[in-house]
């Protein structure tokens, strides 16, 4: 790939994570109540999920989604419900309570484990996504490039974009939550009825 064309996937693929989606809601949210350090395992693992897309979008499928109603039927079922059940345990979650004693992050006790879990599950359960990326990624591919070449570079770019922007956001998220202990239950609510509202978009999607 030329510079000058990876410098246009570069500007294409800042445009696609500057675009609202479930996985920045869920670092903002996730940096508001847990802090920064904790929420960047919720990057990753998104990042890991992105990345996991890309290669089988470049694998082709994709294309498979695309041509079978069935499979992507299905797989837009799953992810929806996926979001909806975290939307819903979100709405539930008690408020932020901070200990004025604490100067980083509230002591949740969040696993960290669980948060790259879900960071992973909300990247990989879209399969607009999936279909997106095999759209937009051929038009970067060079012809007789090996596909592990062009999964670093194509994969490895957007990556790097995505975890940038996103940490951001959860970094911005974190120095509000101390207003999150007085406003914290309707902080949950409206972010949890988000996650809901874009499972049910992703249910009434067609190809």
């Amino acid at each position: 790939m030329s510079m000058e064309l990876w410098i246009v996937y570069l500007i294409a693929s800042l445009g696609l994570s500057l675009t609202p989606g479930p996985n920045g809601l869920l670092a903002l949210t996730s940096g508001a109540r847990f802090g920064f350090r904790p929420s960047v395992f919720t990057v990753l693992g998104g990042a890991l999920g992105f990345f996991c897309l890309i290669a089988v979008s470049l694998a082709g499928i994709g294309a498979l989604l695309l041509a079978s109603t069935t499979a992507f039927t299905v797989a837009k079922w799953a992810g929806a419900a996926y979001l909806a059940y975290l939307g819903i345990r979100l709405w539930r979650a008690p408020a932020i309570n901070i200990d004025p004693n604490e100067n980083d992050f509230p002591r949740s006790g969040v696993k960290t484990s669980k948060l790259f879990m879900e960071g992973f599950m909300v990247s990989v359960s879209n399969p607009k996504a999936i279909i997106f990326f095999a759209a937009f990624l051929p038009q970067f591919m060079v012809p007789g490039v090996s596909y592990s070449v062009q999964l670093l570079v194509l994969g490895g770019t957007f990556v790097v974009v995505e975890v940038a922007y996103e940490l951001i956001l959860a970094g911005l998220a974190g120095r509000i939550a101390p207003f999150l202990t007085r406003y914290g239950r309707a902080f949950n609510r409206i972010t949890g009825g988000m996650f809901v509202g874009i499972g049910a978009v992703m249910a009434a999607a067609h190809k």
